[in-house]
């Protein structure tokens, strides 16, 4: 009898960590979401939760006024950069960052925690904070119904990070020091090795162009390259390089060449870029 009764236990435990086990999979009231974006040569990612209005009014209500509020739902906001960045004049150390705000009708203060273990603002702390900083909410024209984290109007070195959700944007520059990076890279393989590639004598001379710098160094530079192996985008770099040196007669006839190289490459993109270089020279 202790023996039927021993498997009969045995089989309602097995019976109830099966039933315990198997789950109702069903959609996420605010599904979690990943995003990357490289900015200048930083990696920057953003973890976060989604929620949706479903008939509620948001900002002021669901999310009150002058309160920390987890920049999303669930677990904390997080972001990670790979490198240090500059955010509001201030240097951000590399590293993970929980992303709080205390929203307010015509301004917002958004916060950067070291803390990013929290479930959402429980148990914040302003002692754990990175550093704080004002940012000023714009009213929509469309409505959002799902919370969304983008990245927007990017350039050589930074980019907005924008928070929308029903009528209100919210956006942050983010900055990155690419200049000591890419120079550094420069003197390393290009200056002290004394290169003869002609890719990192185009990439060099390129930057050079594109960044203002030492015109004399960036033509030298792309001379070189054009002479050991000459393409269709050097050429066309050594032209705009000898316009801006007021060497109107030789960038004309760089451009040239590099139209008839893109023509025999079937480069369509490149045959226009001459053809208003040149327009812009006579």
């Amino acid at each position: 009898m202790k023996q039927k009764s021993g498997f009969l236990i045995l089989a309602f435990l097995i019976f109830g960590m099966a039933a315990f086990a198997q789950q109702i999979q069903m959609p996420q009231a605010s599904p979690s979401a990943k995003i990357a974006q490289k900015v200048g040569l930083t990696d920057v990612t953003v973890d976060y939760s989604r929620p949706s209005t479903k008939g509620r009014k948001i900002f002021g209500e669901l999310v009150p006024f002058g309160q920390v509020w987890r920049t999303g739902a669930n677990g904390a906001t997080v972001l990670t950069f790979s490198t240090d960045v500059i955010i509001d004049g201030k240097n951000v150390p590399a590293g993970q960052y929980a992303l709080y705000a205390i929203p307010e009708k015509s301004e917002w203060t958004i916060i950067l925690s070291k803390n990013t273990k929290l479930w959402g603002a429980i148990g914040y702390n302003a002692e754990e904070d990175l550093m704080r900083f004002k940012a000023t909410p714009a009213k929509l024209s469309r409505k959002y119904e799902t919370m969304e984290i983008t990245f927007a109007d990017m350039t050589d070195t930074g980019a907005d990070l924008s928070i929308k959700w029903e009528n209100t944007r919210v956006n942050f520059r983010i900055e990155t020091d690419v200049d000591p990076i890419v120079m550094a890279q420069i003197k390393e393989l290009v200056i002290d090795a004394e290169t003869d590639n002609p890719g990192l004598l185009y990439s060099a001379a390129n930057y050079y162009y594109t960044n203002q710098k030492d015109m004399q160094q960036a033509y030298r530079w792309i001379s070189q390259s054009v002479e050991s192996d000459s393409k269709y985008w050097t050429m066309h770099l050594k032209a705009k390089i000898e316009a801006t040196l007021g060497m109107k007669s030789e960038a004309i006839e760089s451009a040239n060449q590099s139209m008839k190289m893109a023509k025999e490459a079937g480069n369509p993109d490149y045959i226009g870029l001459n053809e208003r270089l040149i327009k812009s020279l006579k």
